[in-house]
């Protein structure tokens, strides 16, 4: 069976889009989200200040990048459903060690093991098994997870909210463990199981297989995997920035507390207004299209942001959302789009190690830049969001 085409006994690809996003919407909300609002009590509790809290989630970030190719090549080889029933035990085990963490050395022991569970159990692990079993018809699919994943924070960080103030810290991370045993391993389970590969298609096999290449075909495909990688390496330094200082930003600018948070609060349905749009009026086009104009949102929100200060934070916010939604979609579609759909896991992993070290390093470098130049650290997003674009140009699509 060739992995450019579907499994002909996969569902269909609604159902699946459900089920792999309401997973991965719980996920990163029971996972990724929780540092933002226990960090606080997490660290008062365990004696050490909150930023001990977020060098240990720095950690679970690097771990992520390096578990991500192997993830990918095992759903590339058995499909997405045992991998994401495994990351669930995973998940629920990390957060059970996390509600009982006594010293700062458990605690990075307990995000290291979710670090595990995340390099296996969000976006990318989500794309691969959406194009495992349906091919280059993935494109879809892989729309509708992001736009489930778009309410992670929407859902979860209200629920955490009232846990830690209802039962404590402890008991929400407990909560969470629930969810992914009780609520997403069942969930996963009832995902299609792939295909055996069968009479997989030469080309497509070639494009897995590198070293039987011309070695001119060989430089052309390292370089395109290069300007990916520093494409989504820009983009999520850019992303975990914002998502990490957002509303000091605003602050900065000259907004009040109040404004900031609810300009911040703007990012998540841009973010979804973004994936919907793409999805309306560039589904046909190349997704390498969808990415160059997206990239173009991070300096005009920047622009925004400077020309007309606190008043200009709604603006900001929302720029920010748009283009940071699409390039979320982009990071999933345009690999599928430029390689195809064999080996895609292993190959996605791989495109976003340098990707997670750059997020595991964007709260303290920016959160640095911000101190020493306040509103002129923009610059520094600016400098990223134009190596994307630079590399986004540099690409060539088959269309081009």
């Amino acid at each position: 069976m060739s992995l450019s085409s579907p499994n002909p006994g996969a569902e269909r690809p609604v159902l699946t889009t459900c089920k792999l996003g309401v997973g991965q919407m719980l996920s990163w909300g029971s996972a990724f989200y929780l540092p933002a609002i226990l960090a606080g009590a997490m660290g008062g509790s365990l004696g050490v200040p909150a930023s001990r809290v977020f060098a240990a989630f720095s950690l679970a970030l690097l771990v992520m990048a390096f578990t991500g190719p192997v993830a990918g090549r095992l759903i590339d080889r058995w499909g997405g459903r045992p991998v994401l029933m495994a990351t669930n035990v995973l998940f629920a085990l990390g957060l059970v060690l996390l509600s009982r963490v006594q010293t700062a050395g458990e605690l990075f022991a307990a995000w290291l093991l979710l670090g595990l569970a995340m390099g296996a159990g969000l976006y990318e692990a989500a794309f691969a098994s959406a194009v495992r079993l349906y091919g280059k018809e993935a494109r879809g699919v892989i729309v509708g997870i992001t736009l489930f994943g778009g309410f992670a924070s929407t859902v979860s960080w209200p629920i955490t909210t009232w846990l830690l103030q209802a039962v404590g810290w402890r008991d929400a991370c407990l909560f969470w463990a629930g969810v992914q045993l009780l609520v997403l391993l069942p969930l996963h389970a009832t995902l299609p199981r792939a295909q055996p590969r069968q009479g997989a298609d030469p080309a497509l096999d070639a494009a897995a297989t590198p070293s039987q290449l011309p070695p001119n075909t060989i430089r052309s495909r390292m370089g395109t995997l290069v300007l990916l990688a520093l494409t989504f390496a820009s983009v999520w330094f850019i992303g975990t920035s914002m998502m990490s200082h957002l509303p000091r930003l605003l602050a900065v600018s000259g907004a009040t507390a109040t404004a900031a948070v609810a300009a911040a609060a703007l990012v998540g349905p841009a973010q979804v207004a973004g994936r919907i749009a793409d999805y309306i009026f560039l589904r046909r086009a190349h997704p390498l299209w969808s990415a160059r104009i997206a990239v173009m949102a991070y300096p005009l929100a920047a622009l925004v942001l400077v020309g007309f200060g606190a008043a200009g934070g709604w603006g900001y916010a929302v720029a920010f959302g748009l283009g940071n939604g699409i390039m979320t979609v982009v990071i999933g579609t345009l690999p599928l789009a430029m390689f195809g759909a064999q080996g895609y896991g292993q190959r996605q992993g791989l495109l976003m190690v340098p990707a997670r070290m750059a997020q595991a390093s964007a709260p303290f470098l920016f959160g640095l830049a911000l101190e020493r130049w306040q509103l002129g650290a923009l610059w520094v997003l600016v400098a990223a969001a134009s190596t994307a674009a630079t590399a986004l140009w540099c690409l060539r699509s088959r269309q081009d």
